[in-house]
C-alpha cells in the first residue's frame, strides 16, 4: 500500500508540473498566432487514453507516463515530422516566426516551472510554516563521521557558527559544507571555542566517503521500534529500551551504539539496557551489514522549533527557498562526475521514495516544488530534444543571423532523444539494481 501511495503522489505531482510546463509553451505560441496541433499529458505512442480536438488543437492523455508535449506546427521536435518540414513554410508555423518570438515560446516552459516552484514554496510556508532546530537547542552536541574526525572534530562538539554566522537550522549544516562552500567551522568543546578550517575539497572527500550527512545532532540511544523477526526482536529488545552499553563499552548516544554494533559484524554482542527503570542484559547477533534490526527514537520533538509565516513574510521566504533549492541542485551535480555519483543516479523509483508513505499534503507540495525547480534547470540544459537545445540553436541564429541547417537539427534532435532514453534506462536500471541487491 505504501508503494501505491508514493506512486500516486509521484504521478499526480508530475502530471501537474507537466501540464503547467506545456502551458508555458502553449500560451506564448497562441499569443504569437502559432498553430499548436497537439497538447498531451504523457506520451501517446500508437494510441491515447483520451483525446478531443478543440479548434486547431487535439487535447489528450497518453498511456506512457514519462512526460508530455505540445506539437507546434513547423517545428523540429520529438515527433520528427519530416513530411511537414518538407512543405513550404506557412505563416502560422513556428519556423515562420521571428527568432525572438520563437525564443519566448521555447523558454516559456522553463520559466513556468521556476515560477511554479517558488509559488508553491510561498504557499507551503504560509500554510504550514517551517520546522527547524536552533543551535541553542542541541543539548548533546554532534556526532561526526570519521572523515570529519580526521580533521579534529570529536563526538560531542557543539557547532557554534559556519563561516562566522550562526545557522538558522542545524539540519542544514551538511548542506552548507557540501553545496555552499562553507569552510570555517566554529566549535565549542568543554566551554572553549575554537575554529576548524576544512580543506577546499571537503565536499568531494565527504561525498566519496559516504558522509553526505556526516554531521548530525546527537541523540540518546533509545529504541523506537524493532524490526519484526529481526535479530533484536529474537533476542528480546523492545520499543522504549535505553541502551547503556555494548560489550562493556558505554553507549549513552545512538552514534556510540552504532559504532559498537558495526564493529562486530557477523558476531554476537552483549547489550546492557534499561527498561522501566530496571537494568538487564542480553546477547544479540549482528548481521553481515552491521545491523541488528532496531530503529532509534531520534531527535526529541522538544528541541524542534516552529516558525509561522504571514503571507507577506512567506513571499521573500519562498523566493529565498526556491533560489537556494536551485543553487543546491546545481551544486550537487558536481558529484555525478564521480564513480560514486554515477551509481547514485536514480529514476522514478528514487523520486517516488522521496514522498511520504502516507498521503501528506505538506510533503507532497514541498516535493512538487523541488521537482518543478529541478525540471526547470534540467530543461534548460543545452541538450537537443530538451528546451535548452532549442534555445541554444535560437541563440546561435540570433547572434549569427543564420538559421541552423534543418538536417543538422534533425540529427541533433535524434541524438538528444537517444541520449535521454539512455539516461532514463540507466537511472531506472539503478533503481531496479538497488531494489534487488539493496545497494
Amino acid at each position: 500500500m505504501e508503494i501505491l501511495i508514493k506512486a500516486g503522489q509521484l504521478i499526480l505531482s508530475l502530471s501537474i508540473l507537466i501540464v503547467l510546463h506545456e502551458f508555458g509553451h502553449y500560451l506564448p505560441a497562441r499569443w504569437f498566432k502559432t498553430r499548436v496541433e497537439k497538447f498531451y499529458l504523457f506520451f501517446d505512442y500508437k494510441f491515447s487514453l483520451f483525446k478531443k480536438k478543440i479548434g486547431e488543437t487535439t487535447w489528450g492523455i497518453g498511456w506512457i507516463p514519462l512526460g508530455g508535449y505540445v506539437k507546434i506546427s513547423g517545428m523540429i521536435d520529438e515527433s520528427m515530422d519530416k513530411e511537414q518540414m518538407k512543405q513550404p513554410p506557412q505563416e502560422w508555423e513556428f519556423r515562420s516566426k521571428p527568432a525572438w518570438q520563437r525564443l519566448i515560446i521555447m523558454i516559456g516552459g522553463v520559466v513556468v516551472n521556476m515560477i511554479v516552484g517558488i509559488v508553491i514554496y510561498i504557499l507551503v510556508l504560509f500554510a504550514w510554516g517551517e520546522d527547524y532546530i536552533a543551535p541553542k537547542d542541541v543539548k548533546h552536541g554532534y556526532s561526526f563521521h570519521e572523515t570529519y574526525k580526521e580533521l579534529g572534530f570529536q563526538d560531542g562538539d557543539n557547532i557554534v557558527a559556519l563561516d562566522g554566522e550562526v545557522p538558522f537550522d542545524v539540519m542544514d549544516i551538511n548542506k552548507f559544507i557540501l553545496l555552499r562552500d562553507t569552510r570555517e567551522i566554529t566549535i565549542e568543546r568543554k566551554g572553549q571555542e575554537s575554529k576548524i578550517v576544512l580543506p577546499e575539497d571537503m565536499d568531494m572527500r565527504a561525498f566519496k566517503a559516504g558522509a553526505m550527512n556526516g554531521i548530525s545532532p546527537r541523540f540518546t540511544a533509545v529504541i523506537d521500534s524493532v524490526i519484526v523477526a529481526g535479530n533484536a526482536e529474537k533476542a528480546g529488545l523492545q520499543k522504549g529500551d535505553s541502551i547503556i552499553a555494548v560489550n562493556d563499552q558505554t553507549t549513552a548516544y545512538w552514534d556510540q551504539f552504532q559504532t559498537q554494533i558495526r564493529a562486530n559484524k557477523s558476531k554476537n554482542v552483549d547489550i546492557i539496557y534499561s527498561r522501566d527503570a530496571v537494568i538487564d542484559s542480553l546477547t544479540v547477533s549482528v548481521d553481515s551489514l552491521g545491523m541488528i534490526g532496531v530503529v532509534p527514537v531520534g531527535l526529541s520533538k522538544d528541541i524542534i522549533s516552529h516558525k509561522d509565516y504571514s503571507f507577506g513574510a512567506a513571499i521573500p521566504g519562498g523566493l529565498k527557498l526556491g533560489m537556494n533549492t536551485l543553487s543546491d541542485y546545481v551544486s550537487q551535480l558536481k558529484f555525478l562526475f564521480t564513480k560514486e555519483g554515477a551509481s547514485s543516479i536514480g529514476g522514478f523509483g528514487a523520486f517516488g521514495s522521496l514522498f511520504s508513505p502516507t498521503w501528506d499534503w505538506q510533503v507532497f507540495w514541498g516535493m512538487t516544488a523541488f521537482i518543478s525547480i529541478m525540471l526547470a534547470f534540467m530543461n534548460f540544459l543545452p541538450i537537443p530534444a530538451l528546451d535548452g537545445g532549442h534555445i541554444m540553436f535560437l541563440l546561435y541564429e540570433m547572434i549569427t543571423g543564420r538559421k541552423p541547417n534543418e538536417k543538422l537539427m534533425e540529427y541533433a534532435q535524434m541524438a538528444g532523444i537517444i541520449l535521454l532514453l539512455g539516461l532514463l534506462l540507466y537511472a531506472n536500471g539503478n533503481d531496479i539494481y538497488k531494489a534487488i541487491f539493496g545497494k
